[in-house]
């Protein structure tokens, strides 16, 4: 009986070892629930649903179905352009105003969007380290009104009488019609003196009126461009079609239009004398 009694107790033994490192290593793979011996590894985190009840977790050996979701930010809109080449308002003659004020706009305000006016914004843009697109986005447009006051009137659109300024170097011999871009004006002079004086217009951005030293190569009291089909009377051309000449868009619009090349002269009166004085051949000094 004793011998019996021993086999029996070493029996069970046996079992109670096996089922208790049984219970351990299936806390470990995340299975069965109670607490195990304290060198038993801890346990890993129970994975949860959206309502809270425990879900599955993922096998360790497995890569993920899909990549995390990661945020990056989202592109930035491109700046909303205000003003750019071709257009036509009074905000672009604005612009062109106050570009003129910093001496990055050499010439009247026309209201215009062209090349001249593109090249002007580009410089203003790269000067203050803004991307030299050429058009005016509402940075750049912020950044040059905080730099320059609002335009007055005589500046948006410069007064119909204008003073004639220092003649050029090239004017002062002979007789010369000297004409500047920059006061808009015309001097009949001969040998350095002022005979006499008249406002005058000049091309547009797309049809500038040509710089430099010419001579009168012909005229015509009665002419009709053969290009526009508009009048020019008292015309004397000096370059190609570009010709001195009396416009009547000019006498009625001022400085609201231009010409497509020529010097205009509002004033009949003074251009019919004019033309009765210039020679074939005298001089002429178109300058800033």
């Amino acid at each position: 009986m004793k011998r019996s009694s021993a086999i029996r107790r070493a029996v069970l033994a046996t079992a109670a070892v096996a089922l208790a490192v049984t219970g351990c290593t299936a806390q470990a793979a995340g299975g069965g629930g109670g607490g195990g011996a304290s060198t038993a590894p801890a346990p890993r985190p129970t994975a949860t649903s959206g309502d809270g009840k425990p879900s599955s977790p993922a096998p360790t050996s497995a890569p993920p179905t899909s990549a995390p979701a990661t945020s990056s930010p989202a592109p930035e809109p491109s700046a909303k352009v205000l003003m750019k080449d071709g257009d036509e308002s009074e905000q672009v003659r604005e612009l062109q105003a106050r570009l003129r004020q910093l001496d990055y706009f050499d010439r009247a305000p026309t209201g215009f969007y062209g090349s001249i006016t593109a090249k002007a914004v580009s410089g203003f843009q790269r000067k203050r380290g803004l991307p030299a697109t050429g058009s005016v986005d509402e940075t750049t447009w912020q950044r040059l009104l905080g730099m320059t006051k609002k335009p007055t009137a005589d500046e948006l659109k410069p007064s119909t009488t204008n003073k004639l300024d220092t003649p050029d170097a090239r004017c002062m011999t002979g007789r010369v019609l000297c004409i500047s871009k920059e006061s808009r004006t015309l001097a009949w002079m001969i040998d350095g003196r002022v005979v006499s004086s008249m406002d005058v217009r000049f091309g547009s951005e797309n049809t500038p009126t040509r710089e430099g030293v010419f001579a009168v190569g012909w005229k015509a009291k009665d002419w009709t461009s053969t290009i526009y089909h508009t009048p020019m009377p008292y015309a004397m051309f000096f370059s190609g079609g570009q010709a001195v000449h009396y416009s009547a868009d000019f006498a009625a619009r001022g400085y609201n239009g231009a010409s497509h090349g020529c010097v205009n002269v509002r004033d009949r009166a003074k251009i019919a004398a004019l033309f009765d004085q210039v020679k074939v051949g005298d001089k002429v000094v178109v300058h800033w």
